[in-house]
């Protein structure tokens, strides 16, 4: 499993397009609603921008799920599962160093985001260390989605689906949220 992480994390070099999605994506995100949508909802008693942050660490955390899907759908219509599995290896190997490796992508994500969310005016309350807590939960609630997208990924085998389907469920998951749209302009049963 530490190799096959230690594979996807190299992979980084070969193809800068993931870097790109790790850490250029969470800027674009945090500085757009924060800027561009942020006047458009109000937060009574506090800040939009410092409400923000924390619906984009869940909305990046969880589309960067979609990493571990349409990777091991990749490895799979390349053959290269299939070459790991002739190696005296566990069958599992491959699936835990895909989602360990999307582990160290979601903490570039995370840091890259933080250090967004501070330049646009959000703070830590509470301390580092309720920090830190509320960061590994986030890192805790991306490595299930990452287990999610993983099935997803073994099921369909074509990355192009992978991403279709991912598309269908986390979209209107994230976006559905009072992060983004007041909650009480919502119908009322996606309010619920």
């Amino acid at each position: 499993g530490v190799a096959i992480a230690g594979r996807n994390v190299i992979k980084i070099k070969r193809v800068p397009e993931i870097l790109v999605g790790v850490l250029v994506m969470p800027l674009i995100f945090v500085f757009m609603f924060a800027y561009v949508f942020g006047s458009s909802i109000d937060v009574p008693g506090g800040s939009y921008r410092e409400f923000l942050v924390g619906g984009a660490f869940a909305l990046i955390l969880t589309f960067g799920a979609t990493f571990t899907g349409a990777g091991l759908a990749d490895d799979m219509q390349k053959g290269i599962v299939n070459r790991f599995r002739s190696l005296p290896m566990s069958r599992s190997a491959v699936v835990f160093g895909r989602t360990a490796s999307d582990v160290i992508y979601n903490v570039l994500s995370l840091v890259v985001m933080a250090a967004a969310g501070l330049l646009v005016g959000w703070r830590i309350h509470d301390g580092i260390g309720s920090a830190l807590l509320g960061f590994g939960l986030l890192l805790l609630f991306a490595y299930a989605m990452s287990w999610i997208m993983a099935f997803v990924g073994l099921l369909v085998r074509n990355v192009e689906s992978v991403n279709n389907a991912s598309t269908m469920v986390i979209f209107p998951l994230t976006f559905i949220s009072n992060t983004f749209v007041p909650a009480e302009n919502l119908p009322t049963a996606l309010r619920v």
